[in-house]
């Protein structure tokens, strides 16, 4: 579904009257708390999100990890909230620790917590993850990986990250296109950063840069490149990205496999992937659930956002803002 909803056939035009529905329902559910009809919750801290507008493997959680990493090299302390999408934690909320298991938190909040040791709080309802957050460490900022539509949560700051090559598809909501909100929400957000292709005026430029392959077994690294008789795999939004990431770094897989993103693995079934002498490269992302039964042929290739120094320092600039330790 999350794929077809990027699709350019004609025939998903009959899906418009569930289309309008759905739009109904999102304009609804944000005017209610606009007008005060429903009540917002305000944090005692400021409150970033980073989200989208569109479904589906847009950047975001690489972005979390690099605003994170660079407001802690100013001694920042910084706390991380998510929903924990496909995770079964059982109590709710609770934070992350070096122990807790992609099917607890899901697999974006242990990612993130693997790549920044930040306090990552996890609940369906944010608000109970900032308190969950703000009862363990006092922090200067919380981050919240998604949740533009989570009205219910007061924010300082709205950062949204746009594909740069898809950008909004066809323009229609779900399940005609990909938007869960219009492209005139864009006119009410903080910061618009466009991740690979092509950026317009007013957008921040921001591109995915692969780091070193490692193998889940050892932790040896090497450069991708030198990687032989590759099937690659990815159960992420756009797997598609993944593939070309490797394409342009000269690595042509013998195949490629497209999983749903969050797609839960057994090592039964992915052993049956590759046959003697071949190598299973997989996303960061589906490396956090698979470590525990990783096997010696399996590497993953992690990716690190990259924006320029200018970008950089107009986005520090806006955050330094609302932080009032550095303002």
């Amino acid at each position: 579904m999350m794929k077809n909803v990027w699709s350019k056939s004609y025939f998903r035009y009959l899906l418009f009257p569930f289309g309008l529905v759905y739009g109904l329902i999102s304009n609804l559910v944000r005017l209610s708390y606009l007008l005060g009809f429903r009540k917002v919750w305000r944090a005692p801290v400021p409150v970033v999100v980073i989200g989208n507008i569109t479904v589906g493997g847009n950047g975001k959680t690489p972005l979390v990890i690099w605003l994170v990493l660079a407001l802690q090299r100013y001694g920042l302390q910084i706390g991380v909230v998510l929903r924990g999408y496909k995770g079964k934690g059982g109590t709710y909320p609770f934070l992350v620790t070096r122990d807790t298991q992609a099917h607890q938190a899901g697999d974006e909040a242990v990612l993130i917590y693997q790549r920044t040791k930040a306090v990552v709080g996890v609940a369906p309802l944010r608000k109970k993850a900032i308190e969950a957050v703000l009862s363990h460490s006092a922090v200067d900022i919380i981050i919240t990986d998604d949740g533009l539509q989570h009205y219910a949560l007061a924010r300082d700051i709205e950062i949204i990250v746009i594909d740069g090559e898809r950008r909004f598809g066809n323009g229609w909501w779900l399940p005609v296109g990909p938007m869960r909100e219009l492209k005139s929400r864009l006119d009410n957000v903080t910061v618009i950063i466009a991740n690979g292709g092509r950026s317009l005026p007013g957008e921040l430029t921001m591109h995915l840069m692969p780091g070193l392959a490692v193998n889940l077994k050892s932790g040896q690294r090497k450069p991708v490149k030198e990687l032989d008789n590759i099937i690659a795999i990815a159960g992420i939004g756009n797997p598609e990205r993944f593939f070309n990431t490797l394409h342009k770094h000269g690595v042509k897989p013998l195949k490629t496999i497209s999983f749903s993103d969050h797609q839960s693995y057994d090592s039964l079934s992915l052993n049956e992937l590759t046959s003697y002498g071949q190598i299973l490269l997989m996303t960061e992302k589906d490396a956090v659930k698979v470590r525990s039964f990783s096997e010696a042929h399996w590497w993953y290739l992690p990716v690190d956002a990259a924006l320029s120094s200018v970008a950089t320092k107009q986005l520090l600039a806006i955050i330094f803002r609302v932080i009032p330790s550095v303002s």
